[in-house]
C-alpha cells in the first residue's frame, strides 16, 4: 500500500494535478495522511483524510471540529516536543500502518526552516531505513531518497533535469552514463550537483556510492523566460 500525506505549505506550489493524484489514491485505496493544516486543504478538495496528525495549531476551531467530526483516526501531538509534525507522520505510516512507499505534498516553500525539516528528517537513524521508499512532489520537483550502494535511475518524462545533493559526508560517489559523469568523488560536508541530464535516446543511468545518504532531485523550469 502506498501513503499520500499532504502537509500545510503553500497552495500555489502544490502539483498542477494535486486533486486528480489524490482521487486516483482514494479509488485505489491508498492511504491519504493529512498533517496539521494539510489536514484541513484535504477536507476542502472534498478529500476526508483517513489520518490526520499534528498540534493543529495552525487551524481555527471550527475547522478542527469539522475534521474531528469526519476523521476517524486522529493523532494529536505535542506543541512543546521534540518530533515535528512530519516526524510524527512518518512514524505513523510505516510503523503503524507499514506502508510501501509515501509521496510527500506540501512540503516545500514558505517557510525555510519547515523546508529543512522535511528535506532532512530522513537522516534520523529511526527513520533512514525508509528513505528509499519516500518522495517529495511539488509544482516543479521531485525529490528521491537513497541510502549507499548502486542505484538505477530511472528517467520521468515531465523532468528534464536531474540533480544530487549530498546530505551528508558522502564516500566514492559515482554517476555513469549520464551526460555529465562524476568518478569516485568524496565530501565532508553536503554538496549539490545540478543541472545534470539524460543521455539522447536512454531511459536510465547509475549512481553508486559508499557513505552517506543523497536526494535526487528531478526538475522542471516553470516560466524560465517570464518578465516582470
Amino acid at each position: 500500500m502506498e501513503a499520500y500525506a499532504l502537509l500545510g505549505g503553500p497552495t500555489d506550489l502544490w502539483p498542477v494535478n494535486i486533486k486528480e493524484i489524490l482521487k486516483d489514491a482514494r479509488k485505489t485505496n491508498n492511504l491519504i495522511v493529512g498533517v496539521d493544516r494539510g489536514s484541513l486543504y484535504l477536507e476542502e478538495l472534498g478529500i476526508t483524510p483517513d489520518v490526520a496528525l499534528g498540534d493543529f495549531d495552525s487551524l481555527k476551531k471550527a475547522d478542527l471540529a469539522e475534521i474531528e467530526s469526519n476523521v476517524k483516526d486522529i493523532r494529536y501531538s505535542n506543541p512543546v516536543k521534540d518530533l515535528t509534525d512530519s516526524e510524527l507522520m512518518l512514524h505513523t505510516v510505516f510503523d503503524d500502518y507499514q506502508i510501501d512507499n509515501l509521496n510527500i505534498l506540501g512540503a516545500t516553500g514558505g517557510r525555510i526552516d519547515h523546508f529543512l525539516i522535511n528535506l532532512l528528517m530522513l537522516l534520523d537513524p529511526s527513520l533512514r531505513q525508509f528513505a528509499e521508499q519516500v518522495s517529495i512532489m511539488d509544482k516543479q520537483n521531485e525529490i528521491v531518497f537513497f541510502n549507499p550502494g548502486r542505484h538505477v535511475i530511472k528517467k520521468v518524462s515531465e523532468y528534464p533535469y536531474i540533480g544530487f545533493a549530498a546530505l551528508t559526508a558522502i564516500k566514492d560517489f559515482n554517476i555513469l552514463g549520464a551526460r555529465y559523469e562524476l568518478h569516485h568523488y568524496s565530501g565532508d560536508y553536503p554538496r549539490v550537483f545540478s543541472s545534470n541530464e539524460f543521455l539522447p535516446n536512454t531511459s536510465q543511468f547509475e549512481i553508486n556510492f559508499e557513505k552517506g545518504m543523497l536526494a535526487a532531485i528531478y526538475s522542471k523550469d516553470v516560466n524560465r523566460f517570464h518578465n516582470l
